[in-house]
């Protein structure tokens, strides 16, 4: 552990609560220098939606690698991209009736929303963007400043501008749509009228917060009045974390702009896209760019995905259904059984998780989770939920193992607490 301490920046954050050396990982499982063995319960923050190690990804990344296809390309045309972007038409937006461009932009989330808002003001000729309290869209400057979290903002060094923050829905009881509108409407209430909205359906930092379709519905019905795009950040809600390959299908709604990233390249591979209504594709050429903006061993990935577990999309979501409500099950029996140590469940589909009463509560949880081999962290403004995020591939006798953990570690705080207390 030597050799982490002192080489690498404070900045490090998650192997600060798993402070261990691991060396493997398969499906949902993670293994140790030592053969220890954790549930994944994390997932690389929703990287992973399908696993560790993939077994139909692996062989086909394999087979791509020792036929010496191309690694990296900048942006020129590749046989990797061409199947991604038809696997992408075919299975993903065709049978959603969306009708959307892509971007391939640098390889991580913050780079699509970055490009994302560039684009808005550019096309719109608008530099205000409209963004939600506990909102989390990326630590690069532009992003960050869509971001309600003061402890990433505090890391930028510098004014963070041109954005207008408005209540996501049940912030402090405000209808924030409600506000929105008024303020749009009266030439002294000191906004300016913005190029964008950006909007996580499903709030994953800020606390698993969800929008319900009718807010969601309102949202875009707004949009489309005062001709404001609509962006709709799915980073982490999208790729089937919800129970839908985007998490605002069941809205009904068709964003101007999705930006997607974490699990859209399949194997953990880095890779980012920005989906754009055509009109919006008003880019000249290298107008936007980045070295890495063609990762074509995560387009191998990527389309094996889609084709595996999207092209008959049926089987996958009723797994997904089905582990949300063993997981839903356990947090409404803890919550029964601990009345005022549990608020409530938060999020939706795989994508959920229990409000403790404080931060130190959820925290203590976490870490005695993990000392019984399961990796779980936590979220919201005060760190104060536990967030059950398992790849979307687990098992659910799998599933039932983490969860029991889960119980057990919620039993064994409690207890301590008790100890303490008398």
């Amino acid at each position: 552990m030597d050799i982490f301490h002192k080489q690498e920046s404070n900045v490090r954050s998650y192997c600060n609560s798993f402070p261990v050396v691991f060396t493997k990982a398969k499906g949902c499982w993670l293994e140790t220098e030592s053969g220890d063995k954790y549930l994944d319960f994390l997932a690389g923050a929703g990287s992973l939606n399908y696993g560790h190690n993939n077994p139909i990804f692996k062989q086909a990344l394999l087979d791509y690698i020792e036929s010496d296809g191309i690694t990296h390309g900048l942006d020129m045309h590749s046989g990797a991209k061409a199947e991604f972007l038809t696997a992408l038409q075919n299975h993903i937006l065709e049978p959603r009736d969306l009708n959307y461009k892509i971007q391939f932009t640098g390889p991580t989330g913050t780079n699509a929303v970055e490009a994302a808002l560039k684009l808005a003001r550019k096309a719109k000729g608008r530099s205000s963007i409209v963004a939600f309290t506990n909102g989390f869209h990326g630590c690069t400057a532009g992003a960050l400043a869509a971001t309600g979290n003061q402890h990433h903002r505090q890391g930028a060094g510098v004014s963070l501008n041109n954005v207008t923050r408005i209540p996501f829905e049940g912030y402090a009881d405000i209808d924030g749509l409600s506000l929105f509108e008024t303020m749009l409407r009266d030439n002294s209430a000191g906004i300016d009228m913005p190029a964008a909205v950006l909007v996580e359906t499903v709030q994953g930092e800020g606390g698993l917060n969800v929008a319900s379709n009718e807010w969601l519905q309102r949202l875009s019905d707004l949009c489309k009045r005062h001709d404001i795009l609509l962006i709709v950040d799915d980073i982490q809600a999208g790729c089937g974390r919800t129970g839908t390959f985007f998490s605002f299908e069941s809205a009904g709604i068709k964003p101007d702009m999705v930006t997607l990233s974490k699990s859209i390249g399949g194997y953990g591979l880095p890779m980012a896209i920005v989906l754009l209504k055509p009109e919006l594709d008003i880019w000249k050429p290298g107008e936007h760019n980045g070295t890495f903006r063609g990762n074509n061993h995560a387009f191998v990935t990527a389309t094996k995905a889609i084709e595996t577990y999207w092209a008959n999309s049926q089987p996958f979501e009723h797994h997904i259904a089905n582990c949300s409500a063993l997981v839903s099950d356990v947090i409404a029996s803890t919550i029964a059984q601990h009345r005022g140590l549990f608020v409530k469940q938060k999020g939706r589909g795989m994508m959920i998780g229990i409000e403790c009463c404080n931060g130190e509560l959820a925290g203590e949880i976490a870490k005695a989770c993990f000392e019984h081999g399961l990796v779980i962290e936590t979220a919201g403004p005060d760190d104060e939920i536990i967030k059950f995020f398992a790849p979307l591939t687990i098992t659910e006798s799998e599933l039932k193992q983490g969860l029991e953990i889960f119980q057990r570690a919620v039993e064994i705080v409690i207890q301590q607490q008790f100890k303490k207390a008398s």
